[in-house]
Parts: C-alpha cells; sequence; structure tokens
C-alpha cells in the first residue's frame, strides 16, 4: 500500500503561504509605497516554492501565529 505524499505546507513549523494575483501584488505595492525589488527575496529552489508552484517575480504572503504579535504577515518575492 502506497502511503500519501504530505505536503511540506502541513507541517507545524511551516508559516500558512499562498502566492499573491497580479492585483493584489499591485494593491501590496501601493500600500506600502515599495517595488517588487524593495521587497524581500526567496529563493525560487526553496521547498515552499517548489511546492506552492511559484515562478520568478511571484510575491508569496506568509501568515504566522505569533504568541507576541497573534498574527504576523510577510511577503517576499521569488527570485
Amino acid at each position: 500500500m502506497a502511503s500519501k505524499k504530505r505536503s511540506i505546507l502541513d507541517h507545524v513549523f511551516v508559516p500558512k503561504a499562498r502566492v499573491l494575483s497580479e492585483k493584489e501584488v499591485e494593491e501590496l505595492l501601493r500600500r506600502y509605497r515599495v517595488t517588487k525589488e524593495m521587497l524581500p527575496r526567496i529563493l525560487e529552489t526553496d521547498p515552499v516554492v517548489v511546492e506552492l508552484g511559484a515562478k520568478k517575480g511571484d510575491v508569496i504572503e506568509f501568515v504566522r501565529n505569533s504568541p507576541i504579535a497573534g498574527r504576523s504577515i510577510y511577503y517576499r518575492v521569488v527570485v
């Protein structure tokens, strides 16, 4: 019996992640008055990027639960 392949995204230490749509990226850049080049980077070879199927130039939103901040949201551009 073959075991079901588990996603790295299901691991307790991996924050929730999703690729933003182009419209969401435009809104994000406008809201924070930044360019994509100013966002922190994440490598195209990162396991989370591979699992999401993200490509170079995509922006990924990460949401992490924090005991201090409650919920922390941050963004990375795929390079």
